[in-house]
């Protein structure tokens, strides 16, 4: 089978496609035939030996992963051949055939096309625990970073479906306003203005937000501190433009009565399984009735995963880059 590898840390160029022999399920585990691949942002940084952990060699990017279950592992049950189900964080995932934690799968009708059903894995899910993280109430204003990607246009989306009074997205280019707005936000804010958290109070009359959502860190992240009304939340869930560096919090930034926390989405699974499984349902139901919209901004062949690596680092796309084998 296919598989996409690199043996060194670089551009996009540095991503191969290999034959090797297909895996093999073990216990607890399951082997999906691939419909399609959604690429995430971190492989982008994995692969060029920019995040902010270590990246070992060679690599095989992860991703989330849409097919259908062919075979069963030793003890693995809740599945059965023929079943198509979406798992997230799969490694090696960008292949013809994969082999899944059979607890890290959820069946996808075959009403919902692939390329959409990838986001049932880790964007959707990551999109409401951050809102889970963030204590999420009624009327309260809500600022999304990155609000025109993969993860971003779904929790705008999710904020108002929970009962945000206002979102305001931010976006890295003026082109991405009009989908942001599409997408569920009631104003946008181009973030790569020095003057974007000044427009953020112009827009709420100086009171600033209830919550900020940040995926992006580097400079934004002491601006949208800033912005946080008293007991304000800043969920970071992601370090998109950090460049290597972790931002850091001085303990009298807080003295305004304001709280930073920090959330991945396996802290969320571990921390509350019972309202993972609920998520899971109410997310396959959203995504099935068309509630909660997924944008695909580009489909690729399989061998085409350095041109979608380019296109995410290029901050381009608008939604999600899937592979299709």
């Amino acid at each position: 089978m296919r598989l996409i590898s690199y043996a060194e840390h670089g551009s996009p160029d540095v991503l191969r496609l290999e034959d090797v022999p297909a895996p093999a399920p073990g216990p607890g585990q399951l082997l999906l035939r691939t419909e399609a691949v959604g690429v995430n942002f971190i492989e982008t940084q994995l692969r060029g030996d920019t995040a902010p952990f270590p990246s070992p060699l060679p690599g095989r990017p992860s991703g989330d992963v849409v097919g259908r279950v062919e075979a069963l592992g030793p003890d693995t049950g809740g599945a059965r051949p023929g079943d198509r189900v979406v798992a997230f964080g799969v490694p090696a995932a960008y292949a013809d055939q994969v082999v899944v934690d059979a607890g890290r799968t959820l069946a996808v009708p075959d009403s919902v096309d692939a390329a959409t059903a990838t986001a049932l894995g880790s964007t959707a899910q990551t999109a409401w625990s951050v809102l889970d993280a963030a204590r999420l109430g009624k009327d309260e204003t809500v600022l999304v970073h990155a609000a025109a990607g993969a993860i971003g246009h779904l929790v705008t989306q999710l904020a108002k479906l929970r009962g945000a009074g206002r979102v305001i997205g931010t976006v890295s280019s003026p082109a991405k306003a009009d989908f942001v707005r599409v997408h569920g936000a009631d104003q946008v804010v181009d973030y790569s203005r020095p003057d974007w958290a000044d427009r953020v109070r112009e827009l709420t009359g100086g009171q600033g937000v209830d919550i900020v959502l940040d995926s992006v860190e580097g400079s934004v992240f002491h601006d949208g501190l800033r912005l946080l009304k008293p007991y304000g939340r800043l969920v970071y869930y992601g370090f998109a433009g950090a460049g290597g560096e972790v931002a850091k919090v001085s303990m009298t930034e807080l003295l305004g009565l304001t709280y930073v926390v920090g959330t991945s989405l396996d802290a969320w699974t571990r921390a509350a399984p019972e309202r993972v499984a609920e998520t899971r349902r109410e997310l396959v139901r959203l995504v099935t009735a068309g509630d909660l919209r997924v944008a695909v901004h580009a489909r690729l062949p399989l061998a085409d995963a350095a041109e979608a690596h380019r296109i995410i680092e290029g901050r381009s796309h608008l939604g999600r880059v899937v592979l299709v084998p």
